[in-house]
């Protein structure tokens, strides 16, 4: 019974939304970045890379794409498993906002963060990349611009998509 509640009321318009973005955010990896300087390419057992195959095909908003990506699609699935309302949706924007942008400073002061990790991160997958992302990442304000319109941009995307709003409308 209260498997079939949480189905219910998750709000599945907004976790499509949210995970087709990211797979929009994934293409960006794969056709438009060398495969050795992305984690989840260079580590697969197969060669799924495509920068060699397709011509580059976000041009110069690859660069910042993928964190108004990130952000976005964090935010949108998180909302979706979640029922909330506008307050709620703040409160999801926030802490993704806040840690994308942690993320990406941390870039900017790399030996810091890199020191600041913990040694057991170097034993789990996805963790154990963790240094090199701040190490062998680049900071970049337009970065912080478009976590922030990807922050926005997600908010207003809940607010027009939120299953409430239909209701009270019918």
């Amino acid at each position: 019974m209260h498997d079939l509640l949480f189905l219910r009321s998750m709000n599945k318009k907004q976790i499509i939304i949210g995970f087709v973005t990211l797979f929009i955010g994934s293409l960006i990896y794969l056709i438009d970045r060398p495969p050795d300087q992305t984690y989840f390419v260079y580590s697969s057992p197969v060669n799924i890379s495509l920068f060699t195959t397709i011509p580059n095909i976000f041009v110069v908003i690859g660069g910042s794409l993928p964190e108004f990506i990130h952000v976005f699609s964090f935010i949108v699935i998180t909302a979706g498993l979640i029922f909330c309302n506008k307050r709620g949706y703040l409160i999801i924007c926030l802490p993704w906002f806040l840690i994308d942008c942690v993320f990406e400073v941390g870039q900017n002061v790399n030996t810091c963060s890199s020191n600041i990790i913990p040694d057991w991160f170097a034993r789990i997958p996805f963790l154990e990349n963790t240094e090199n992302y701040f190490l062998k990442g680049t900071f970049d304000y337009l970065d912080l611009a478009a976590i922030a319109f990807g922050t926005l941009t997600a908010y207003f995307v809940l607010l027009t998509t939120d299953k409430r709003k239909k209701r009270e409308i019918a």
